[in-house]
């Protein structure tokens, strides 16, 4: 009876606990935190299998040149660390060493301003770098943590918009040291001060093209700041005063500003100064939190919600704040002036306008709108809507977030300066404008031998890009009354079909005297000679304003479909250039200028095979590489992964300068999006990548498109597959 009593106490006590694990389990499962999916090291490695990258590499590939360091949704700071100076964002995931950590980053191979790290012992100017394990290495939104080999330190970072918090655990009687590199950044230095300001501050400046202010506090007591040299190579030393054995970990807060250095202090006290730090990493925290909650997905693996909320995250990561708590900012004049907005950089418009605006709309409509005010801003001192490298498209991003219906900034005066870059040839509006005018197209250069690195206009590129940027400020134009400019840019928008060759069905460059480009190898890859950062295969399947006028210069739609099929299947022939990575045949997702290709296929009534190439990037194309962190290639400041969570999600944003959107078959099979305080819901039906129905609000819908305004109205689209 005893024994009976005790193994049924037993056995009662183990069922207990086995119930008490299941609730524990599932609690903790239903209590994840969407800051918990976020990797904020995917996209920092780089493809080095020739398998992967289609060609066998003799160099470093391009990767997804993001950074693992600390930031807050387009935020003035990214406090992340460098392991190679002139790199993308200053961070390669196969590099062994940290040489600082800076305080802007975006992966253009710019910014990298201000570094700083913790040292001990005697510092080489030449050699001071620490090596690093990733097994000693951690990051998540808002934080970032690593152990500095070299000085036994244990360094953590975290910020606010404006300030960067430094941690710093040392080693029991290690002398503590910060030592600033202010000759170095990913961008030429051409000045830069550092000065001791009180005991326990110190700032100063550091000089590209902008001008850095940094105002830092530290919680141990300064001694002096001596700058240490080695031949060429000098950086500054912050010493401390003697303070025994005391073994609190030394903290700097850094406050920064792009207009002066009482504004850097200003904005330090603001943010951060009378907190902790980790008060600050958990304000950050809840800071992206409540942005990636704003769309909540259902079914999927863990693994892929980690690709999907790191894309997500990865989508808000630039343009960047420029002005101060106070607003004040520096004009495109140089002018300290307060305009009553925040003051934001241009967005890297030649790659995220096809979709990271539209998201940035979609999300955070407050910072579109102050984006589109900050480039008005510039517009109007400058003359021109700021371009991007290569690309005119802040008239997408304005004309599209207007009829999306983000209407709180000035559009006439937009309008007005827009109007300028589509009609007025000069420095800092379009390239070739005034032949575009004339012809209808722009001639390519008479090159005997082009290469790879040939410079030239990039002039099939330009036309078809310019057409459609005429096309949006049509939809404005129109939009606003103005018949006559709308009638004259819908024309031109027309212009695309003036370098499409018949006899090769590709659209081709032409010489000054109308004759094609000869010899020409549509497979051959360029930077600038008639594509730009393309070739002929890439570079033929972009007209997403006229979709059906570009399947009608083709003999009829079953040639189209064979031409359409030829991209995806001709094998890429192991031309080796930066910017070309990862292909399904000629198309390549490794760079921006064919993204929209898949998409014609729902053109002539295949939606499926489009569906199919959709699949393929999203499984294979965002977690590649042998630790599964590298993208397809370069994220060009989020365009790559808004790309993965639009089409994650089921909507896909084929012409952004529409208000609408293509709908595709999401990975998940519910999603929940709060749009601007209207949530609506996508629901998958069917495991297949054929749509077999759609209906929204239980309405069928028509067809594979759903405008933004009936979006707002907060009802479920039902994508129903087999």
């Amino acid at each position: 009876m005893r024994i009976e009593n005790s193994n049924g106490s037993f056995m009662l006590k183990k069922l207990k606990c086995i119930c008490i694990g299941i609730y524990l389990a599932l609690s903790a499962h239903a209590q994840d935190k969407l800051t918990d999916f976020v990797n904020p090291f995917i996209g920092t490695t780089t493809l080095w299998d020739s398998v992967d990258l289609g060609y066998k590499p003799t160099r470093r590939a391009w990767g997804g040149e993001t950074y693992p360091g600390a930031s807050l949704p387009n935020s003035m700071v990214q406090v992340t660390p460098v392991t190679m100076w002139k790199s993308g964002s200053g961070y390669q995931y196969e590099d062994t060493v940290i040489y600082a950590f800076v305080h802007t980053s975006k992966g253009h191979w710019n910014l990298c301003y201000v570094p700083i790290i913790a040292v001990s012992g005697d510092v080489n100017p030449k050699a001071y770098y620490s090596g690093f394990k990733h097994s000693n290495e951690s990051a998540r939104p808002g934080y970032y943590q690593v152990y500095l080999e070299k000085y036994g330190i244990n360094a953590e970072v975290t910020s606010t918009l404006r300030c960067a918090f430094h941690k710093y655990t040392y080693r029991s009687g290690d002398k503590k040291k910060l030592l600033a590199d202010l000759s170095r950044s990913n961008e030429d230095v051409k000045d830069w001060e550092i000065e001791k300001l009180n005991d326990y501050a110190f700032g100063g400046f550091q000089k590209t093209g902008n001008t850095f202010y940094f105002y830092a506090v530290t919680n141990y007591q300064i001694d002096n700041i001596e700058f240490v040299k080695d031949g060429n190579q000098g950086v500054s030393i912050v010493n401390f005063e003697d303070s025994g054995n005391n073994s609190a970990p030394l903290e700097m807060k850094v406050g920064f500003s792009y207009v002066s250095l009482e504004n850097a202090k200003m904005n330090l006290e603001a943010e951060m100064l009378s907190k902790s730090f980790e008060q600050v990493q958990n304000e950050a925290d809840a800071v992206w939190e409540q942005l990636l909650s704003k769309v909540q997905v259902q079914g999927g693996t863990r693994d892929e919600k980690e690709t999907f909320y790191s894309a997500l995250y990865k989508s808000f990561l630039w343009p960047i704040l420029l002005s101060d708590v106070n607003g004040a900012f520096k004009n495109a004049k140089g002018e300290i002036v307060n305009e009553g907005f925040r003051y934001y950089s241009d967005p890297s418009f030649w790659d995220d306008y096809r979709n990271k605006l539209v998201l940035l709309g979609m999300l955070a409509p407050d910072v579109t709108l102050d984006v589109i005010k900050s480039i008005t801003d510039r517009g109007v001192l400058r003359g021109y809507m700021p371009t991007f490298f290569h690309g005119d498209h802040a008239s997408v991003f304005i004309a599209g977030s207007y009829l999306r219906g983000l209407r709180d900034f000035n559009v006439q005066k937009a309008y007005e300066v827009l109007l300028n870059n589509a009609f007025v040839p000069g420095r800092g509006g379009r390239p070739h404008l005034q032949e575009y005018m004339d012809r209808g197209w722009i001639s390519e250069m008479d090159v005997p031998h082009p290469r790879l690195e040939t410079v030239a206009k990039a002039a099939v590129t330009k036309t078809q890009e310019y057409a459609y940027d005429d096309y949006a400020i049509a939809l404005l134009a129109k939009e606003l009354g103005d018949e006559k400019n709308y009638q004259i840019l819908i024309q031109r928008s027309h212009n695309y079909k003036n370098l499409f060759d018949p006899t090769t069905q590709l659209m081709r460059g032409r010489l000054a005297n109308g004759d094609w480009i000869t010899p020409f190898n549509p497979e051959q890859p360029y930077f600038e000679y008639m594509y730009r950062e393309a070739n002929g295969w890439q570079s033929t399947f972009f007209a997403p304003h006229d979709p059906q006028g570009f399947i009608a210069l083709y003999p009829d739609k079953q040639a189209f479909e064979r031409k359409l099929d030829s991209l995806f299947t001709i094998p890429w022939k192991g031309y080796e250039a930066h910017n070309f990575t990862t292909f399904i045949g000629q198309y390549c997702h490794g760079n921006q200028p064919g993204h929209s290709s898949p998409y014609f296929y729902y053109f002539i009534g295949k939606q499926e095979k489009a569906q199919r190439i959709i699949n393929l990037i999203l499984t294979k194309y965002y977690r590649m590489g042998p630790e599964r962190l590298a993208y397809a290639g370069m994220d060009d400041a989020g365009e790559m992964s808004s790309w993965y969570v639009l089409n994650a999600i089921g909507l896909y944003t084929y012409s952004p300068a529409d208000p609408e959107y293509l709908i595709t078959v999401p990975l998940f099979n519910k999603v929940v999006f709060d749009l601007q305080g209207s949530k609506f819901t996508i629901v998958k039906k069917g495991k297949g990548e054929k749509i077999i129905g759609l209906t929204y609000g239980n309405r069928k819908v028509d067809g594979y498109t759903i405008l933004h305004s009936q979006l707002q109205q907060g009802k479920t689209l039902v994508i129903q597959t087999e």
